[in-house]
């Protein structure tokens, strides 16, 4: 529980530290200070993570449990049609170039027995 209270702040901290950085990355000390503020996540004596997830993100997750059940449930259903949807236009797309591929070799197989004379056709044995 201890290490995923920690991914979850720390993913937190990423997400939101890539648009700050662009921001604040010319304050001094600015990566002394973040690689301080990573280190007091992952002690285990100060539990920094645990705090914080604790105060702000369960709390948080809490309130919103019933919208964040419904958007899952929306995602695997749209999820399920784009899927069906790719496949039948996959399959299309096969169907397709498998038809093609006949006729292309259909029409050079029809090439080549008209590019072959009479007396070449008779000369092949009729097994």
């Amino acid at each position: 529980v201890r290490w995923m209270m920690y991914w979850i702040v720390f993913a937190l901290f990423m997400a939101t530290e890539t648009f700050t950085d662009l921001l604040i990355s010319w304050f001094p000390f600015y990566y002394e200070m973040k690689m301080a503020f990573v280190i007091w996540l992952l002690s285990p004596y100060t539990r920094g993570a645990s705090l914080l997830y604790r105060k702000f993100v369960h709390p948080t997750l809490s309130r919103k449990e019933k919208e964040i059940d419904t958007y899952i449930i929306q995602a695997r259903e749209r999820g399920y049609e784009t899927m069906v949807r790719f496949g039948k236009r996959g399959l299309n797309m096969a169907a397709t170039a498998a038809v093609q591929a006949a006729a292309k070799s259909q029409g050079a197989l029809a090439g080549r027995l008209r590019s072959f004379s009479m007396q070449d056709l008779r000369s092949i044995p009729d097994e």
